[in-house]
């Protein structure tokens, strides 16, 4: 009891909190300070190599920077990042730019050039209950807006910007049915709004999901219809570039392009369709692809033959596309573990080892393979 009561007194009490304070100071480890640090450049003897990162939900800054560290120093001096409409306009013109800031600045220091991928829909621009993919005809003009505001800010930092992901397939469409027209009207908004904003910038439409999807199916619609039906409803005069998703799945990169065929030289028909629509002219970018190697999952090779492909994807793009800008395989490395056959596309793990796949691509970019 008497114990008690020395405690209680004001004196003691403070020693205590003091005590507390210490313990929770020492104990919280420092936050490290990370700077941009002096300006580097990629060192690779092909220089369309590229990766999608995923940087979007990567919360540290030294995080970010390694990472970007990492793809160039495996060779590579594309990378393409997502930049969430819902994460940089919450509320309706309240835009929050910090986190791609840092991503862009960070990129650019390491010599890399950002191809951003633009989607992800705010509450406040969809019905209640809808996904973050559905973005009804009504807020096209919403959109556009966004795209606007986002082009202005990363005028000179950002040439490359990429509208939507994968609009024919009803996923990545809200679970509405693929609408090529729909989407022609979206890419007339956010055209006419990018040029406004920066008149250099390159807009890339498509990024289509490579799919055999049949004539009416609920789910998607075969990408090569798809892209003809977008020329169709007049679509050429609001795109620069078109992305392209280039799979591979069990198949090796010479594998040649077939219409009944997903594969990597399935790229080569939509090529074609742009030509036979006037527009050779333009030059493509893969901005998604590559090959997986899980031990289980039926779309998948072996590692060594991931390996094989990749490179020899790499070199084919070098050499035969002359019409193809970049290609940026999937998927660097995640900030989390996805727990399912996706982790095996990475060239380098959550804890930032590196795959075998990332030492031969890097002695491959090095001449040294």
């Amino acid at each position: 009891m008497e114990r008690l009561k020395k405690l209680r007194e004001p004196k003691n009490i403070i020693r205590l909190a003091a005590a507390v304070l210490l313990f929770w100071l020492v104990g919280v480890p420092p936050k490290p300070i990370v700077v941009l640090g002096p300006q580097k450049h990629v060192e690779t003897i092909n220089p369309r190599m590229g990766v999608h990162t995923r940087l979007t939900d990567e919360v540290e800054e030294w995080k970010i920077k390694r990472t970007l560290e990492m793809v160039r120093e495996m060779g590579a001096p594309w990378i393409v990042e997502y930049f969430p409409w819902a994460y940089h306009e919450s509320q309706k013109g309240h835009f929050n730019w910090e986190h791609a800031d840092m991503v862009v600045d960070h990129a650019r220091r390491q010599g890399l050039t950002v191809i951003a991928r633009l989607g992800f829909v705010p509450e406040w621009a969809r019905p209640k209950g809808s996904t973050v993919a559905y973005l009804h005809r009504a807020s096209f003009d919403d959109f556009g807006e966004f795209v606007y505001a986002f082009v202005s800010h990363f005028r000179g930092r950002i040439k490359y910007i990429i509208i939507w992901n994968e609009p024919n397939i009803s996923l990545e469409w809200g679970y509405q049915p693929a609408s090529p027209e729909n989407y022609a009207e979206l890419l007339h908004f956010a055209y006419i709004q990018a040029k406004q904003a920066d008149p250099e910038v390159q807009i890339l439409a498509g990024a289509l999901a490579p799919t055999l999807a049949p004539e009416g199916s609920e789910w998607g619609m075969d990408d090569l219809v798809f892209l003809q039906r977008m020329y169709d409803a007049g679509a050429k005069d609001y795109f620069d570039m078109l992305a392209i998703h280039a799979y591979g799945w069990k198949f090796p990169p010479d594998d040649p392009a077939a219409v009944d065929e997903v594969n990597f030289a399935r790229a080569e028909l939509l090529r074609q369709v742009m030509v036979r629509n006037g527009d050779g002219d333009k030059k493509c970018i893969i901005t998604e692809g590559g090959w997986n190697d899980h031990p289980r999952w039926t779309k998948a090779v072996h590692p060594g033959q991931r390996i094989e492909y990749t490179i020899r994807a790499y070199e084919k793009v070098l050499e035969e596309w002359d019409w193809c800008e970049g290609v940026a395989f999937w998927a660097f490395r995640y900030p989390r573990p996805a727990r399912t056959y996706q982790d095996y596309y990475t060239f380098v793990a959550v804890d930032f080892t590196p795959k075998p796949i990332y030492w031969e691509v890097q002695e491959y970019a090095q001449g040294e393979r």
